[in-house]
């Protein structure tokens, strides 16, 4: 049944006020997001005055109209998606009030945004971050945070596949590493299991660890208080399967220590993976299965990593380079930057 779009109230002033202090107090949402719903909701309250409209007249063309008018401005897609979310709880309150009779913005989407290109390391900076050995710290804790790296670089794993890896297989362990074949069993997205294959630098990295493995001080008590996060591979000083959270604070200090310049995450080092095993092989569908993609339109973004490294190399060494404008490094093809090179330089 088609909801009306007459409206069964009039729309006092206070309808906003009534909303923000809904969403501060019932819904404790922070107080910058308040901030921003109140800095939306009075840009929404402008336009509608602007058009003579009550907030309960406004209609799906006209928030269609002003959101082409924030598009035409400027605002980036992922801005105009956060207004619209802000006004469709609104609208979708004042429904839930029983005081409209229909959500305006409901069927209103934002501009398609340009998906970011993941952020990797160079080969020299992964080499670095996995080579990195600290004389000085503990011995225990720097085999395995040294296997951590070698594994998340190595085998380009998500840090829910890291985490999830037992030091044996078993038929409740959701991962397990073989080292004598030199591969990982994994769980992956959709609890899809696939096998990836570990090189000589992470199976190095993990028998060190495993050989330290059974000095942990917690282990024992551990074992008799959860027996399946103790058969962890990887574990805390508590003898407690390591956490996400532990991981990624392990990588950002390990890369600043490693004189990086910036925080390394786990993400990271699997898009480093993926990044560098194209570059060197260029076989897409390789790619694919050891990441685990199940479409692979998702790996295909690193053929665009691909390309800017090619154009780094190009700019580094081809004498006309610096002719080429900096928009194109990142957007365009060879064939098209090379249409686009301007002789500024050349004089």
């Amino acid at each position: 049944m088609a909801i009306s779009s007459e409206p069964v109230a009039s729309a006092p002033p206070d309808w906003i006020e009534k909303y923000l202090e809904h969403v501060r107090v019932e819904r404790r949402l922070a107080a910058r997001t308040v901030e921003l719903y109140a800095f939306h909701l009075q840009a929404l309250r402008e336009r509608a005055a602007e058009a003579k409209l009550p907030l309960d007249r406004v209609q799906t063309a006209h928030v269609r109209r002003w959101m082409a008018q924030l598009h035409s401005a400027g605002r980036e897609p992922r801005g105009i998606a956060l207004v619209l979310s802000c006004w469709r709880s609104f609208y979708r309150w004042l429904g839930n009030e029983g005081l409209i009779g229909f959500n305006p913005v409901q069927d209103v989407h934002a501009p398609k945004a340009g998906r970011p290109l993941p952020k990797a390391l160079g080969v020299d900076d992964a080499v670095r971050l996995a080579e990195l050995y600290d004389p000085e710290a503990d011995p225990w804790t720097e085999a395995r945070d040294g296997a951590i790296v070698e594994v998340l670089y190595g085998c380009g794993l998500r840090v829910s596949e890291l985490t999830g890896l037992d030091a044996q297989a078993s038929n409740t362990a959701r991962g397990w590493v073989d080292l004598d074949a030199m591969e990982a069993s994994v769980l992956g997205k959709g609890s899809k299991r696939r096998i990836v294959p570990m090189g000589s630098k992470a199976t190095e990295a993990v028998r060190g660890w495993l050989a330290v493995r059974g000095d942990c001080p917690g282990l024992t008590t551990a074992r008799l208080r959860d027996p399946q996060a103790a058969a962890a591979l990887f574990i805390s000083a508590k003898g407690m399967r390591m956490s996400s959270q532990a991981v990624w604070k392990l990588l950002r200090e390990r890369s600043l220590k490693a004189g990086l310049a910036a925080p390394v995450h786990p993400h990271m080092l699997r898009h480093s993976f993926a990044s560098h095993v194209l570059q060197s092989s260029s076989d897409l569908r390789a790619v694919q299965e050891l990441l685990g993609h199940a479409n692979i339109a998702t790996t295909q973004v690193y053929t665009r990593l691909d390309f800017q490294h090619l154009a780094k190399v190009y700019d580094a060494a081809h004498p006309r380079a610096k002719a080429r404008p900096e928009s194109s490094r990142a957007k365009a093809r060879p064939e098209s930057s090379r249409a686009k090179a301007k002789p500024e330089n050349d004089k």
